[in-house]
């Protein structure tokens, strides 16, 4: 889903300024900082790549709870995968 950002100017009387709004939104989703640096890079006429210099690093993902462990043998059992059709929410043809 894209967001829709009006262009403004700001024409004084020795320059001119040009601003795009960033919305919450992506701001909070991508973590922006305030004050943080980003670039932009015009890919063509249609699209601007706006990159940032410095990411935060990503997150550490949490161990998911599909496997235990067997305290008797110490190899790990894993937990029988659903069929395609019961994954997808569908019912299976006839």
């Amino acid at each position: 889903m894209g967001y829709p950002t009006k262009v403004q100017l700001i024409q004084r009387k020795a320059s001119e300024q040009w601003y795009i709004n960033f919305p919450a939104a992506l701001a909070q989703a991508m973590e922006f900082t305030r004050g943080e640096t980003v670039e932009w890079i015009i890919e063509d006429r249609r699209q601007l790549l706006l990159r940032r210099l410095q990411a935060p690093p990503s997150p550490k993902k949490k161990r998911s709870d599909s496997s235990t462990t067997s305290a008797s043998s110490g190899k790990t059992a894993r937990r029988p995968a659903a069929s395609n059709a019961s994954s997808s929410g569908r019912k299976p043809s006839p």
